[in-house]
């Protein structure tokens, strides 16, 4: 069997082993970095098949074979597919973004905006990749919304955090760039976000490690004052299987089965290169209880919290909830029942073939929709 062939039976075999872990599919999202390390560099970390670091510094990230056609990645494009047309933007703020926009939006009342932050254990994958664009493109549509920003992250361990979380701050400020009208050389793809967006309605949303992002990032917004942001003003948080974790394994962690691309000694191996040095998963941005204690003071908007019944860091992100009402926090946790797993939802070869992972991504897409209509 060729290694393609091979890398397709397991993608397609991931709705039956469910376990597509990781902060957002780092399997699926890693690409080849074009950076040479030093002759006599010897390797001095590595999460095999994904991420290799030199002892010069230099970090390689790989494609595993047969991934390229979700690892892909997709051009933007101007002419509508799907009512939607796909852009990148060079910000000001230093940050670039992908904007999805919705061709109705130009037309009737103003409508919310999304703000997405990948996932990838703060290390690996880009929002242009396939595995995305084929999930939030015809999101855009389903939702309604104006548009999706969809962010280009700084990557660990390069920008460890809490870069991630000052781009995402950064992607926020620019959207009141925007709807203040502030720079008069705005390219016609943000003019028409522009008009076409209610910027009292911005919501964000995550996937994986993305979602620890929208916490923190939210969090960051609350503690500086929500005004700040105005007009803009965040409506509320959609965290689609966090990336929250323990030092000591969960009971999820132990019984649900592990994914064949994936184990968890990865999740390890990327927090340790996603986190502050000297942090460890105990630690604000990824224990759910002291993600909960850092904001029991803090404005919080109101969050949608996605589960997935055999997720290997399912009882962490049930914790994250649990723990967020007992702070005094708005926090909605949906639990996708079944043998569904890691962002089940972005495995789009799944959702094409298989009943309950089609079904259950159907639901999910309903129930952010819901929340965005009630907030």
């Amino acid at each position: 069997m060729s290694s393609e062939m091979s890398f397709q039976r397991s993608w397609c075999s991931f709705v039956f082993f469910p376990s597509l872990l990781l902060l957002a599919t780092i399997a699926q999202l890693a690409t080849t970095t074009l950076a040479q390390a030093s002759p006599n560099s010897t390797v001095v970390e590595e999460v095999p098949g994904w991420l290799r670091i030199y002892s010069d510094g230099t970090v390689e990230r790989l494609t595993p074979p047969g991934g390229e056609a979700i690892t892909a990645i997709v051009p933007p494009y101007s002419e509508p597919r799907g009512g939607v047309t796909v852009h990148d933007i060079s910000t000001d703020r230093g940050i670039d973004v992908r904007l999805y926009l919705h061709e109705a939006a130009a037309t009737g009342s103003r409508r919310p905006v999304l703000v997405h932050f990948h996932g990838g254990g703060f290390c690996v994958s880009r929002p242009s990749w396939a595995l995305y664009h084929n999930f939030y493109a015809p999101l855009t549509a389903k939702l309604k919304v104006a548009g999706i920003v969809s962010v280009y992250l700084p990557l660990a361990p390069e920008h460890r955090l809490p870069a991630a979380i000052d781009a995402g701050d950064d992607a926020l400020l620019w959207l009141r760039d925007v709807a203040c009208g502030k720079n008069v050389g705005y390219s016609a793809p943000v003019e028409r976000l522009r008009k076409a967006a209610d910027f009292s309605r911005v919501f964000l949303i995550g996937d994986s490690s993305g979602g620890n992002l929208v916490h923190l990032v939210a969090a960051r917004a609350g503690e500086d004052g929500m005004g700040a942001l105005h007009p803009v003003r965040l409506a509320g948080g959609v965290l689609l299987h966090p990336g929250f974790a323990r030092e000591k394994r969960s009971r999820s962690e132990l019984e649900n089965p592990p994914n064949p691309l994936l184990t968890l000694e990865m999740v390890d191996k990327l927090l340790a290169l996603g986190l502050p040095l000297g942090a460890t998963k105990d630690s604000p941005y990824t224990s759910p209880e002291l993600a909960a204690k850092a904001v029991e003071h803090v404005a919080m908007p109101p969050l949608l919290l996605m589960v997935a019944e055999k997720d290997l860091l399912r009882d962490p992100q049930v914790d994250y909830g649990k723990d967020m009402v007992l702070a005094g926090k708005e926090v909605e946790t949906k639990l996708s029942r079944g043998a569904v797993a890691h962002v089940f939802y972005l495995n789009f070869v799944a959702v094409e073939s298989d009943r309950l992972t089609s079904i259950r991504t159907k639901q999910l897409v309903h129930a952010i929709k819901n929340f965005i209509s009630h907030h």
